[in-house]
């Protein structure tokens, strides 16, 4: 500017025009923040041959585990990898593959990771996550093991022997299974398939479903503290059923040509079977009864503390 010039004084915006370029300086950067995560996140692809009898191990902190079963021998690895996250480990060889994703000491500034895993149908999966979640589609391996913390377990296939827990998360199963174990502490439990085998069911405080869609299962064992069960089977010759609660209500549909010895006992609650006889205790409270219908080849039990145990048929 030349010397003595007039000073010029910048251009005056209006209080309201101002507030238009703070709001829209102020959403921009929101958004940029909440791009963050998902422009962080680490693209996984790798592909690892398997035996198509081999082993697969998956540990997850959090996120997803996601396992879709496939004909070829080899494991296709997809997902994406959580900000934060230490490193992705993949390890083994053709008969054992070991994936874990590892989590600095403090791990809770760490972003989810999702892991997508394609292996071959007939290889054997264990997978185990804290709160991540478990999907597992159409695997027909020869020993199954999905175990989650706070994460729901959702699968479905025909491994021969499948062992499913969790502690707070739910399940919901699909299974042709020879020998079937599920655990859960307060997560609800629903179980469905073709299930002609050995079955254990055991609940703290969540429901347990079982429809083994006319099966007739070998042997099954529930029990819980006080979630109420409502199981709907049938019995092979000379198969064996126990059912146990504290609390909770017991619930066993069975079709109409049982042949089976069937007892029941409870302190405090309500017992019910057709053309039963409850027997009253003489002093105190308690009951019980014994039943037998068709041969009565088969062995079943229902026990409960305080809750009411009935038994349905057709």
């Amino acid at each position: 500017m030349p010397a003595g010039s007039p000073c010029r004084a910048a251009p005056f915006l209006p209080e309201e025009s101002m507030m238009k370029i703070l709001a829209g300086m102020l959403w921009t950067a929101l958004a940029a923040a909440s791009a963050l995560p998902a422009m962080a996140a680490t693209p996984i692809s790798q592909t690892r041959p398997l035996d198509a009898r081999g082993r697969v191990e998956i540990e997850n902190l959090k996120g997803k585990v996601e396992v879709v079963a496939w004909d070829r021998p080899e494991v296709k690895l997809t997902g994406t990898l959580g900000d934060g996250v230490e490193k992705l480990s993949v390890e083994g060889d053709g008969r054992v593959l070991r994936i874990k994703v590892r989590y600095p000491s403090r791990s809770g500034n760490a972003q989810p990771t999702h892991l997508m895993v394609q292996m071959p149908l007939l290889a054997d999966l264990e997978v185990e996550t804290v709160s991540a979640d478990i999907s597992v589609t159409g695997m027909a391996s020869r020993e199954l093991e999905l175990e989650s913390v706070s994460g729901d377990i959702v699968a479905n296939g025909a491994p021969r022997r499948g062992g499913i827990s969790s502690v707070s998360g739910d399940i919901r199963l699909a299974m042709n299974s020879k020998e079937l174990r599920v655990e859960t502490v307060s997560g609800q439990l629903v179980v469905q398939g073709r299930l002609d085998g050995a079955i254990a069911l055991e609940s703290v405080s969540g429901d347990i479903r079982l429809d083994t869609l006319g099966e007739h299962a070998r042997k099954l064992a529930a029990s819980s503290v006080s979630g109420d069960m409502d199981l709907n089977l049938a019995l092979a010759d000379d198969g064996e059923i126990r059912m146990e609660s504290v609390s909770g209500d017991l619930r066993l549909r069975l079709p109409a040509d049982l042949s089976a010895q069937v007892s029941g006992e409870s302190f405090s609650g309500d017992l019910a079977a057709p053309g039963a006889k409850i027997r009253k205790e003489e002093f105190g409270p308690g009951s019980s009864f014994r039943v037998r219908y068709g041969a009565g080849k088969g062995d079943i039990r229902m026990q409960t503390f305080s809750g009411d145990a009935r038994l349905v048929l057709p």
